[in-house]
């Protein structure tokens, strides 16, 4: 397939999309809807994960991916024509889990695992039949990631794994959590840690699903009691667990793709969104309606501009990508609210008394999720901390575990004040 024109493939690509694949209707996202949690039935996604496998034999998923474990070894060149020919049919959706199997977990494994390891499960992702998990935070360590206390202890050619992570989206229907566990507590906090992937059907392994504001369910609280694992569930170095952080962190803050601009690259006019809440509202001749549009509009724009630049930075100074990729997660925690909150003054009524699935209905889920971004992954503190120490080059801020064991941190914590003597 490498010897394939683009012109050729794209083709090809379009060729199978029409004759698998069901074409989009206008307005149609092809997702679930976010506001009554869609139909996450374990039938849904058997039936999703059925479709993923077709388009895995076809080899159109893994596009990128090393061939030895599945994918197709092609270019993005190959990737961009694909997913520019899929825009117009219904794709697999396997939900968040699904997205993080694919667009971060994976691609994390990918740099970071042994070959065996990857030969023997990044195939059945990209297939479908291993949706992983993100299993990062724990309860009580707050932002501070380096600071799990979830921990798995050596016992003969075992590792036993105990304690709890939160947050972690979709676990409720994956089939395994990339779990990250403290392996050494004599070694400050960041050296101690080691990333493995726990089947979520694991003796001692307990989903718990929480419920949101917006009324869905898709965050999970896991417990780990005496779950057992093997080397074999190791990802990437015992002990070397922050480096491999620091990759999956870099997917996860949009800055190992194409795109890394928060999802509003782009330069065309208005958004999807606004213009059918205008509508909705009959505004547009309302010159206050238009002058919240046109503010949203310039944010958006100036949002895709800052995406496309950090991805042509990111792509000339691959060594700096994890550092600039807290500007993109910061400008989504930024705008996201300002940009909730423009288009509920358009909605007014219409964003508080609505029909399901209506553009009221969108712009107050969109309050509803307006800070999700500044929370969920680091928040926007954490994004300006490494903005202005790692790419500005300012002073750190004062910290008293960074070089102490994580044993007497814990210890420590017990009886600390905050006051520094």
């Amino acid at each position: 397939m490498t010897d394939v024109a683009l012109d050729e493939y794209r083709a090809r690509a379009r060729e199978w999309l029409e004759a698998n694949l069901p074409e989009r209707g206008a307005g149609e996202s092809g997702s679930m809807n976010p506001w009554d949690g869609g139909d996450d039935s374990a039938e849904y996604y058997a039936t999703q994960r059925a479709l993923q496998k077709r388009v895995y034999e076809a080899g159109y998923a893994g596009i990128t991916w090393p061939k030895e474990y599945g994918g197709q070894g092609l270019s993005t060149e190959y990737e961009r024509a694909f997913n520019q020919e899929a825009r117009a049919f219904v794709l697999p959706d396997l939900g968040i889990a699904g997205g993080a199997t694919l667009g971060v977990c994976g691609p994390t494994m990918v740099a970071h695992a042994s070959p065996e390891f990857l030969a023997r499960v990044v195939p059945r992702m990209l297939a479908g039949d291993a949706i992983v998990a993100q299993f990062f935070s724990d309860p009580d360590a707050g932002s501070d990631l380096a600071g799990v206390r979830t921990q798995a202890v050596r016992d003969g050619d075992r590792w036993i794994l105990n304690g709890s992570k939160i947050w972690s989206s979709g676990a409720y229907y994956a089939d395994y959590g990339m779990c990250l566990a403290r392996t050494n507590w004599d070694v400050p906090k960041h050296r101690g840690l080691t990333w493995f992937l726990v089947p979520t059907d694991a003796p001692g392994v307990t989903v718990e699903r929480i419920r949101q504001i917006n009324g869905n369910s898709e965050f999970c609280q896991e417990f780990f009691s005496d779950v057992e694992l093997t080397d074999d569930d190791v990802i990437g170095e015992v002990n070397d667990g922050w480096t491999v952080t620091q990759t999956m962190l870099l997917y996860e803050r949009g800055g190992g793709t194409a795109r890394g601009d928060g999802g509003r690259a782009g330069s065309g006019g208005l958004r999807r969104d606004v213009v059918e809440l205008i509508a909705a509202v009959d505004g547009a001749d309302d010159a206050r309606v238009r002058d919240l549009a046109a503010r949203i509009h310039v944010d958006d724009l100036a949002r895709g501009a800052l995406g496309r630049r950090l991805v042509a930075l990111m792509a000339a100074d691959p060594k700096r990508a994890m550092n600039l990729a807290s500007y993109s997660k910061l400008s989504s925690g930024v705008f996201d609210p300002i940009r909730a909150e423009l288009m509920m003054q358009i909605g007014g009524e219409a964003a508080i008394a609505f029909g399901e699935g209506s553009p009221g209905a969108a712009a107050a889920l969109g309050l509803l999720n307006g800070r999700f971004l500044a929370i969920a992954g680091g928040t926007s503190q954490m994004q300006r901390n490494a903005v202005g120490e790692r790419v500005l080059g300012l002073p750190r801020e004062p910290s008293f575990d960074a070089t102490k064991p994580f044993r007497d941190v814990v210890r420590d914590s017990v009886n600390w004040s905050g006051r520094v003597s």
